[in-house]
């Protein structure tokens, strides 16, 4: 039956949102500022995207040292410090008038964002083995909010004429505040008792050195078909429907706003049908609101399937996640950070592809890569199953509670 929850846990989960929606604020704050910043260090768009190649290769680094660091010193040490360095971070771009300065500012900006990437989802897992049901997709819910906050204040500070510098500067210093004051909330894996103590001598029916790397290659796909909508689903609405800037980002607004809401309504569903089925499901409907995008040549049935796709997407990779953080829990962080990279590898790698494809065929055709890849993981996501008995139990737990 379903066991009740410590105040401790409790806090441990609002810090972790609060991390979450940090990291989804800082990125987004430098999001909305690459033109200002492109333009002070006097780079051209050639040069930027090989200086988002450094950040983005730095980002896979962080989250590889962050993995073993967070076991060896735990997450309530390690979040916090990624947090500040993040903070830190913020300091540089504003500041950079060159190739070079911004590209040694993004490397401790990718490095900083990698680490705490990992550490948080690390410690969210923790979080989550105290709680009788499925709480990660809100906490990615969480990032999607910091996201938006910060191109809400990133649009006012540049309309005030805010210089980049002072905006990012300032809250670089509201990050490492309030990363500092969170982190006493934080807990450690041994602080509640994990529902999964009682089954450590179950047998698996994969080990779990070839299981993380089957879930590795989920997110990668998962997280690929993300990235595509991120960066080509407004082009698609002007380039291949023909509409205005303005109404081509109603395209990536429906998505984004789907897959916010997906994500948090993802673990009461979670609860009910478990984290494979959320998986599996999840990747079919987001094939079939992509196909739509690719078939139908209607502006209001296009906008509909972007957002089945950003619904159908919204819950599978905090899914993957929770089954990485969960194969063995000593070496929690350190198996949780090849999946986060290497799904972090198809976001970036994602609309890179497309793009590529769109030299030899029309965009919308080039789509069929990501709906391949959700028709895979529709095929693969019962994997879980076998991965991770503790998550079908605690589904159990909240049935008969």
């Amino acid at each position: 039956m379903t066991t009740a929850v410590s105040a401790l846990p409790r806090a441990a989960r609002v810090a972790t949102w609060v991390y979450f929606a940090l990291n989804g604020f800082a990125i987004g704050l430098w999001v909305v500022h690459i033109p200002n910043i492109e333009h002070a260090a006097g780079i051209s768009h050639s040069t930027l995207g090989l200086l988002l190649l450094v950040l983005g290769g730095a980002a896979f680094a962080g989250m590889q040292v962050a993995g073993p660091l967070a076991d060896r010193v735990g997450q309530r040490r390690l979040v916090p410090a990624a947090g500040v360095l993040l903070g830190l971070s913020l300091f540089g771009p504003g500041l950079a008038d060159s190739w070079w300065s911004l590209g040694l500012t993004l490397l401790v900006l990718g490095f900083a964002n990698g680490s705490l990437d990992v550490g948080m989802n690390a410690h969210a897992v923790v979080v989550e083995r105290a709680y009788p049901r499925p709480i990660m997709a809100a906490f990615h819910a969480m990032w999607s909010i910091g996201g938006a906050f910060a191109a809400l204040i990133g649009a006012a500070t540049l309309k005030a004429g805010v210089p980049t510098a002072v905006s990012m500067s300032a809250c670089g210093v509201l990050l490492i505040v309030v990363s500092l004051a969170t982190a006493r909330f934080l807990i450690e894996a041994d602080e509640p008792a994990p529902a999964e103590v009682e089954e450590t001598d179950e047998p698996r029916a994969k080990t779990p050195a070839k299981l993380v790397w089957q879930l590795g290659a989920l997110a990668f796909g998962l997280m690929l078909a993300e990235g595509v909508a991120n960066d080509w689903a407004a082009l698609h609405f002007r380039d291949v429907l023909g509409t205005s800037t303005s109404t081509a980002a109603y395209a990536y607004g429906s998505f984004a706003v789907a897959m916010t809401i997906g994500r948090f309504a993802t673990d009461r569903v979670a609860a009910l049908i478990g984290p494979a089925a959320i998986v599996r499901y999840g990747a079919g409907l987001a094939a079939i609101g992509l196909t739509t995008v690719i078939v139908v040549p209607w502006i209001p049935v296009a906008l509909v399937g972007w957002a089945l796709f950003g619904l159908g997407l919204a819950g599978g990779v905090p899914q993957l996640f929770t089954a990485a953080g969960n194969l063995d829990t000593r070496a929690s962080g350190a198996l949780m950070a090849r999946v986060v990279g290497l799904g972090y590898v198809g976001l970036l790698a994602g609309p890179a592809v497309i793009g590529g494809l769109a030299h030899w065929m029309p965009l919308n055709v080039a789509f069929v890569l990501p709906v391949v890849l959700c028709v895979l993981t529709f095929i693969a996501a019962p994997v879980l199953k076998s991965g991770v008995p503790a998550e079908e139990k605690k589904v159990d737990q909240t049935l008969s509670a």
